[in-house]
């Protein structure tokens, strides 16, 4: 029973399945949830300074990919190549989203998961005009930001977008990310606060500065996604 199962886990029906009602699941609850915006012309801001990088906190991510509200707007975003990264991938896909497969950890596992590929391919990404996406953290360390950000602005000379997304009604997992699943038919807010430029001569110094400033500033715009929505947030336990 246990091999079948896990057969049926790997496989690529099931996964093809799983993906897609992902997918039109948070296509509904985009769809039933009234979103205010914060500042009110964010797009204004954001659109001069296309292609970017934008950063958010793992398991606050699920209704990322709708910020794309132009088919103008080209992206990517960064996905894991373990297997339950296959039903994000094709979710995001689903959802207009291209796709740049391998890690993003910051740690010693990093050459050996594709991570300097896949930072390769997104600083092409960038220079052929193609905003990209990435969660912060560190893997396995909620709402800690690495350097992997930082070091590919710095690369590629283009500012990084750190914003959050917020539902007034959703269901809070506790693992190690504090995932949360959003829930149609209510209220919803997207803050972002400031973008944050990467000097091409940075040091190890500044790059530290600016890595603590990235999670300050997305730890701030979380926070202020959920008091503009009257809900406790994820740090909140």
């Amino acid at each position: 029973m246990k091999k079948l199962l896990r057969n049926t886990l790997r496989s690529s029906w099931f996964q093809r399945a799983v993906g897609v009602l992902a997918a039109e699941y948070l296509r509904l609850v985009w769809r039933t949830n009234k979103f205010t915006f914060d500042p009110g012309n964010v797009y204004d801001i954001v659109e001069p300074q296309i292609p970017a990088i934008f950063a958010f906190w793992h398991g606050q991510h699920f209704l990322t990919p709708f910020i794309k509200n132009k088919e103008s707007y080209r992206a990517k975003v960064l996905i894991s190549r373990h297997r339950d990264g296959e039903f994000n991938a094709i979710a995001v896909e689903r959802l207009g989203i291209g796709l740049i497969r391998g890690s993003g950890d910051h740690g010693s596992a990093f050459h050996r998961k594709g991570g300097v590929g896949a930072f390769k391919e997104m600083v092409r990404t960038l220079q052929d005009g193609c905003n990209v996406a990435l969660t912060a953290d560190v893997p396995k360390r909620a709402r800690v930001a690495g350097l992997g950000i930082i070091m590919l602005a710095r690369e590629s000379g283009r500012p990084i977008m750190p914003f959050a997304m917020a539902t007034s009604r959703f269901i809070r997992l506790k693992n190690w990310d504090r995932t949360t699943i959003n829930l149609p038919f209510g209220r919803g807010a997207l803050v972002g606060i400031k973008e944050i430029h990467v000097p091409p001569d940075a040091d190890a110094a500044m790059m530290e500065t600016l890595r603590q400033e990235l999670e300050d500033t997305l730890n701030e715009a979380t926070r202020r996604a959920y008091v503009q929505l009257g809900r406790p947030g994820p740090q909140d336990g």
